[in-house]
């Protein structure tokens, strides 16, 4: 059977026509509305010269987990507003300033009592603390990964790493993110807002940044590990090429 002209002609356009405006489309797309960011690469310097590539690998992971940190600072005032009022800052704009300086210059956080590490963590995370929850907590996570890694935040050659001591802080990461979403304060309030799962809103940016800083921790763990397992190996070679891969004359 023969369809009539006036039948054919519009199904062979309206393809073609359907073709031509998804190309279209595709031609003009704003390349900035698909831009997700670009790798950083920092300046080279002088100071380099005295790192391995395990050195600068961890020096890089330290500055990315701070600036995880200083993300959470920032979300966790947004979501607890009333923690930065507890202080006489400003605003919190000032509140973070003033956490991320102790954190720099490695200043004991007055209200932690001089407790450091995972000791100051317990106590930010504890129903009994009253004083700015989110200040307490974002120091004495930053003030736990500085001593996990040796007390410093550059490395160089002369300085070692303890894989375990990484691994740890890895755990501890966990540790305090799960307090975080289950503790309930005396009034059976959580400790403080951060993810929300509701019919409404599905909020996992924190936990998405706390699985970043556990991700950086556990690679750099299994790379130390690996760097101290692969020297074993290479000496071993080293003592085998000495007695078996000696060229043998031939004349």
């Amino acid at each position: 059977m023969r369809l009539p002209s006036r039948l054919l002609l519009p199904l062979l356009l309206y393809p073609a026509c359907a073709l031509a405006l998804l190309l279209s489309g595709c031609s003009t797309m704003d390349p900035a509305a698909v831009h997700r960011g670009e790798t950083r690469v920092a300046p080279l310097t002088s100071s380099e010269l005295a790192q391995s590539d395990v050195n600068r690998m961890a020096t890089l992971a330290m500055r990315d987990n701070l600036d995880s940190l200083y993300r959470l600072i920032d979300k966790l005032y947004r979501r607890n507003p009333a923690e930065w009022r507890k202080t006489s800052s400003v605003n919190r704009e000032a509140a973070i300033e003033r956490v991320r300086s102790a954190i720099d210059s490695r200043t004991p956080w007055p209200e932690l009592q001089g407790k450091r590490d995972i000791a100051a963590l317990s106590l930010a995370l504890s129903p009994e603390f009253k004083g700015d929850r989110v200040a307490a907590f974002i120091y004495a996570s930053a003030d736990m990964l500085i001593v996990a890694h040796d007390g410093k935040t550059t490395f160089y050659l002369v300085d070692g790493l303890d894989a375990q001591h990484i691994h740890n802080a890895a755990r501890n990461v966990e540790s305090a993110v799960w307090l975080l979403a289950t503790r309930r304060n005396s009034a059976g309030q959580p400790l403080l807002l951060a993810d929300e799962i509701s019919e409404r809103e599905r909020n996992l940016s924190f936990e998405r940044e706390f699985g970043k800083m556990v991700g950086r921790l556990d690679l750099l763990s299994e790379v130390l590990t690996e760097k101290y397992r692969r020297a074993v190996i290479s000496y071993v070679q080293n003592l085998a090429g000495a007695s078996f891969l000696q060229f043998l004359p031939v004349r």
